[in-house]
């Protein structure tokens, strides 16, 4: 997000509106505070190329003026070369994980290597290493699926994800979510049934993949609306009953709700004692938007805007985009009694006691703001073009919304067939998902809007009254519009469009901004760890703070 200016020049007063100078100026993280560095005005607008972006007018809500288009270059920076960080003097009692992630030791080197030998020297903690599975470049605690679900716990599948299944798991200490994708590692092969049913196994993850979509979870954890992560392990090993029961049902719900839906995922019944995964344990979001039934006005506007404003913070951190933000990566859980809003009260939104997590970061962007010309973490959807030419489902058009947008720089969506050429040449060569363009968080609002417009259960007069009031901004957010229409360029767009409205107060931002997250331990504890006295060896780093 572009800085604030405040100074006058020539006695000229700053363009921007009171909405994102208030935006701009809301408090970071403390752990992802960027460098103070002087910013362009403009930079917000030239993140979207050859688009008209709209612009607020702080006296007047309906006045839209696009900005001119300017073309981004990349520059050369193959002659800069950052340095190294420095190693500071580690404590021997921190964590491996907490001073890897804290980028005071690289994995893989000889310091990394001397420093885990003397943390096993020096630790008197019995139990399973802290160092025994390897995922990427970190080092991570192995357990077994009975540690992850022993007699007497629950576990239930409840969704499945790019690359990942999710489980709700239950006992005596709380609820977790718990994220489940396969590395690459052996299974049973497919039985004749399983062959004749149309099973098609979900590829194992890299390393590297798994590693970005790790490390972008860390940089958005302190941010409202986004998914509070309390641990990672690696699970090897079979299945236990519960698991191989709670997947058989979850796969009868699918078949009966879309019989010709095809099987992704490999059953339980197929794992191996060599079969691993990464188990990313999550607080428990509530329930996905899909599954929830969406009743009076009070909820669309706070669905709406909790994840536009989720979505802009994200943007100022760490440039990010979601990228798959469907109605199953969105969860929804009531946190305090609805409240009823006076007729004559300013702004629509904070009145339904609903909170919203974003989850699934499979296929986002995001890069450290902290480190000059640092590499973006992306996924590159280029791998897999059937994302793209799929139909199944109304998401698809979406991730093809995505890629037209990256190959063209405007809104008009190319048809399935024309995204058979991985790479193929844009308008700044071939196509690459480390470029940075918000405009694709637009377009998961746009798809959002839609969803909740066509599957309100309320009223139709509460309906209506959306509708009408949000007119306007729908005009803008439409990735259907003319081309003459401008159009947001960035999550922040719309949030400066709902301040400026006088939907969303400013103290309302100001309050999602200084909340403060519950730090949530794990509740997956291996048998080995019953007895350990010190709990906190086993807590996510983030967590200790």
């Amino acid at each position: 997000m572009a800085g604030t200016t405040s100074s006058r020049k020539y006695g000229k007063r700053t363009t921007r509106s009171k909405a994102e100078r208030l935006f701009a100026e809301l408090p970071q993280s403390p752990l992802r505070r960027k460098p103070e560095v002087q910013v362009d005005d403009k930079s917000v607008a030239e993140l979207t190329e050859n688009l008209s972006v709209i612009k607020i007018s702080a006296e007047q809500v309906s006045s839209c003026i696009p900005v001119e288009v300017i073309e981004e270059k990349e520059e050369d920076n193959e002659h800069l070369k950052s340095e190294d960080p420095p190693v500071s003097d580690a404590c021997p009692q921190e964590s491996i994980q907490e001073v890897v992630e804290t980028e005071t030791l690289q994995p893989g080197t000889k310091d990394y290597q001397q420093f885990v030998a003397e943390i096993n020297r020096e630790s008197h903690v019995e139990g399973p290493a802290l160092d025994e599975g390897d995922v990427g470049n970190v080092s991570l605690r192995m357990l077994t699926w009975e540690d992850i679900c022993p007699p007497g716990d629950q576990i239930t599948k409840i969704a499945e994800a790019s690359f990942a299944e999710v489980y709700r798991v239950s006992n005596e200490r709380g609820t977790s979510i718990i994220k489940v994708m396969r590395l690459e590692s052996p299974l049973k092969a497919q039985t004749k049934a399983q062959v004749r049913s149309g099973l098609v196994d979900e590829e194992p993850r890299s390393g590297e993949d798994v590693e970005g979509e790790l490390q972008i979870s860390e940089w958005l954890a302190d941010i409202p609306g986004f998914v509070v992560y309390k641990e990672r392990y690696v699970v090897q090993g079979k299945a236990p009953r519960q698991l191989i029961e709670t997947h058989q049902a979850f796969q009868k719900k699918l078949k009966k709700q879309d019989p010709g839906r095809a099987q992704f995922y490999p059953s339980p019944t197929r794992y191996l004692p060599d079969t691993k995964f990464l188990v990313v344990e999550l607080g428990d979001a509530g329930k996905a938007l899909e599954d929830w039934e969406l009743t009076s006005m009070d909820q669309l506007w706070d669905v709406f805007f909790l994840e536009a404003i989720a979505l802009a913070r994200a943007e100022d951190v760490a440039m990010f985009e979601h990228r798959d933000l469907h109605e199953g990566n969105l969860c929804l859980k009531q946190v305090s009694p609805p409240r009823k809003r006076h007729p004559n009260s300013s702004g629509y939104f904070g009145y339904s006691g609903l909170e919203i997590t974003i989850l699934d970061y499979g296929l986002s962007r995001a890069e450290d703001l902290s480190i000059d010309y640092a590499k973006p973490v992306a996924y590159d959807l280029e791998k897999d073009l059937s994302l793209f030419t799929s139909t199944h489902a109304p998401q698809c058009k979406v991730y093809r919304q995505m890629r037209s947008f990256l190959l063209r720089a405007d809104r008009i969506c190319l048809p399935p067939e024309k995204h058979d050429n991985a790479y193929a040449k844009g308008i700044d060569g071939p196509i690459s998902w480390d470029a940075y363009a918000p405009y694709t968080n637009v377009l998961w609002l746009a798809y959002l809007y839609e969803y909740l417009v066509n599957n309100f259960a309320g009223s139709k007069k509460e309906l209506n009254d959306f509708k009408k009031l949000t007119a306007e901004m729908w005009g803008y957010l439409n990735p259907e519009a003319k081309s003459n229409v401008p159009c947001f360029g960035s999550a922040e767009d719309i949030v400066g469009f709902a301040v400026e409205a006088g939907w969303v107060r400013e103290d309302q931002l100001m309050e999602l901004g200084n909340s403060i997250l519950d730090k949530e331990d794990s509740i997956i504890i291996s048998k080995a760890e019953d007895d350990v006295e010190d709990a906190s060896v086993r807590r996510s780093p983030r967590r200790k703070q």
